[in-house]
């Protein structure tokens, strides 16, 4: 419990600033756990913290800290999730050279890079290791070993057979890079992870630079890196101390540990944040029920701060509505409107009338039948499954091979008016940092030639993007024809190819292959609407009112709609039905609770929790339900939420 946590009011965390301090400036330092709820200040406290160590703030103890680090040419690193949380980070800290900020990634890239023959030999033990656990667990199904095995086995085989051949690697945390060397995201840190336990030269490297380590959003950092850094600062005072920031009740990817609290080594000090300073009452009464309530086949803990509410956020409206799941997506999209109506008449809240809310969804396949985006999202989701979505850490940009049309194309789109003419200075301002302008030829007649040609393909570009019928095909047609920027061999190749898409395999019945599926992205994309493709790059880019539960993570919103809805989940990890009573458990959820494992309500409990906690002002759940009366029932004897909260849409 926190030392300051007798306080009272709006200042109960009033000390938690110093209380960290202490830790960091005692002898020998002392490790923590610092939980933070929704919405308490976690990097307002991070930074004030960062700040008094490194003399900005005057503190007696950080100057020490300060003037050791500077003597020594060390700093303090700070890791967290996302490229933005860096931003933020920064941008409050200042220009201040004992600090480095850093997304996970980054962070161990920086520790690895060049050191060629250690990753190899990493990538190797991960990889072979992954594959004796796959063979185990393949041999203990009762079906045996099946053909989809002996596929991926043979993928892994090649791999390692692949990381013998590879002279060096390469990593790039803006891009999806391809080909021979390139790592992905996940390999940078599970070979952080297995050289720092295997490799002393890396740790002594990292403690020499960084002797304190911060790693904010922990509860989703990966639990290899998580753990081998935790190896490394125990005991206290051997040469890294290490600070975790974070909140299990947030725990959205099943790459952290299901319970962070109960793994933190005992010596580690653990103030806390009871603070909501985000929401208003009501909805702070709301996410502490649901992390209090007692859900058959939760196997989680219910522990956690109490969280309360500042004194003057004593309103805020919660509805719930309760539809039947069988309605087609038309209907639903029409009936959240009239969700949404209810909310502004309860709320008296008229951005709920004007759209001006966030609407929050389980799948991003759900995200883009209500944003008007479906057939592009597909079709970017055959490209490349792992880059058509937006992610948490706001790496992806969407597949690399598609990058001419996410970026150029979307911004020379942009230099067309209403009207249909072209802004030419934009337009050349775009060619000239893409830099289409440099290969201009020195003649003066192929020079007028080229530049006639160029101007022809924008002014034919133009015209597409200003007709509503155009297609992906018809706007990308002129730009290729002329050449006008730099294009991906894998786009020019598929758009040469005039063959007709692959069959779409007979689920469950027949294995596609990753050429096969490609292709049919390809041809889905070039018939795609055009219009599409910019409220599919404004969803990229995290600037659309509609998102996922997974990406919003530290996201606040004034008015929220969370829309759930099984039927659209595509798969079994999450299930609302399921949580508020209307469906029962699987015998799969019922092994997981007898062994003790998490579960679907588990899973789903927390992503509530997040969900509903982004919410300033008001927030409307839409639940889509296959037994909507049952549901309501439960809903209503579980407590959650007053009499008057609760409304069926009456058309189920």
């Amino acid at each position: 419990m926190s030392a300051v946590s007798s306080r009272e009011g709006n200042e109960r965390d009033a000390g938690v600033v110093e209380e960290i301090c202490g830790y960091l400036t005692e002898q020998p330092t002392r490790s923590f756990f610092l939980f933070a709820g929704a919405g308490s200040g976690k990097t307002r406290t991070l930074v004030e913290v960062l700040r008094r160590l490194t003399g900005v703030t005057p503190h007696e103890a950080g100057g020490r800290v300060a003037r050791g680090l500077r003597l020594t040419g060390r700093s303090i690193r700070v890791v967290t999730y996302t490229k933005n949380a860096v931003a933020v980070i920064s941008a409050r800290l200042g220009d201040n050279d004992l600090v480095s900020v850093s997304t996970i990634h980054s962070f161990c890239w920086e520790l690895i890079e060049g050191f060629n023959d250690d990753i190899r030999e990493a990538l190797i033990a991960v990889t072979k290791a992954k594959l004796e656990k796959e063979r185990a667990e393949a041999a203990a199904k009762a079906k045996g070993i099946s053909e989809k095995d002996l596929a991926d086995f043979a993928e892994l085989e090649g791999d390692i057979e692949a990381y013998h051949l590879t002279p060096s690697f390469r990593y790039h945390p803006d891009k999806n890079l391809y080909g021979a060397g390139a790592i992905q995201h996940t390999h940078v840190l599970n070979v952080t992870a297995w050289l720092l336990l295997n490799k002393p030269t890396l740790r002594r490297i990292l403690q020499d630079r960084h002797p304190i380590v911060l790693i904010d959003e922990s509860q989703d950092t990966m639990k290899s890196v998580l753990d081998a850094l935790m190896v490394l600062s125990e005991p206290s005072g051997t040469g890294l101390t290490l600070g975790l920031l974070g909140d299990h009740r947030q725990r959205i990817y099943t790459d952290g540990h299901a319970d962070l609290p109960t793994l933190v080594p005992v010596g580690w000090a653990k103030p806390e944040l009871q603070m909501n300073h985000r929401s208003q009452r009501r909805i702070v009464d709301l996410i502490n029920r649901i992390w209090e309530a007692k859900v058959e086949g939760r196997t989680q803990p219910a522990n956690g701060v109490v969280q309360q509410p500042r004194t003057e956020r004593d309103k805020g409206t919660v509805r719930i509505f309760v539809g039947r799941s069988t309605l087609d997506g038309h209907e639903k999209a029409k009936w959240e409107g009239w969700c949404a109506e209810q909310m502004a008449e309860a709320a008296q809240a008229g951005d709920w009338r004007k759209a001006s809310y966030q609407l929050l969804a389980l799948e991003h396949k759900l995200v883009a039948t209500r944003g008007s985006f479906l057939d592009v999202y597909l079709a970017m989701d055959l490209l490349d499954p792992n880059a058509s979505a937006p992610s948490g850490s706001g790496e992806n940009k969407g597949p690399s091979a598609a990058r001419l049309l996410l970026e150029e194309l979307t911004n020379l789109a942009l230099c067309v008016r209403p009207d249909g003419t072209v802004n030419e200075y934009a337009a050349t301002e775009l060619l000239r940092r893409s830099g289409s302008l440099e290969g201009l030829p020195v003649d003066v007649q192929l020079r007028g030639e080229r530049t006639q040609r160029m101007q022809g393909a924008i002014a034919e570009f133009a015209k597409a993007v200003s007709s509503p019928d155009s297609t992906v095909g018809d706007v990308l047609s002129p730009i290729l024809a002329a050449e006008l920027f730099e294009v991906d061999p894998r786009l020019g190749d598929a758009f040469a190819d005039k063959s007709p898409p692959p069959p779409v395999p007979i689920p469950r019945k027949a294995t596609e292959t990753k050429e096969a599926r490609i292709r049919r992205g390809w041809c889905a994309l070039f018939a795609a609407p055009w219009q599409e493709l910019g409220k599919y790059h404004r969803y990229l880019a995290g600037g659309s009112e509609l998102a996922t539960h997974q990406i919003v993570k530290g996201s606040e919103f004034l008015h929220v709609m969370v829309v759930m809805d099984d039927s659209q989940a595509g798969s079994n990890q999450i299930s609302y039905d399921k949580l508020f009573g209307a469906k029962a458990l699987s015998p799969n959820d019922l092994k997981n609770i007898q062994n003790g494992k998490e579960t679907t309500i588990d899973r789903s409990l927390r992503l509530l929790y997040v969900t509903c906690s982004r919410a300033r002002e008001s927030l409307a759940l839409v639940l889509w339900s296959e037994a909507p009366e049952e549901a309501l029932k439960k809903i209503r004897a579980a407590g959650w939420f007053e009499a008057h909260e609760i409304q069926e849409i009456s058309a189920a």
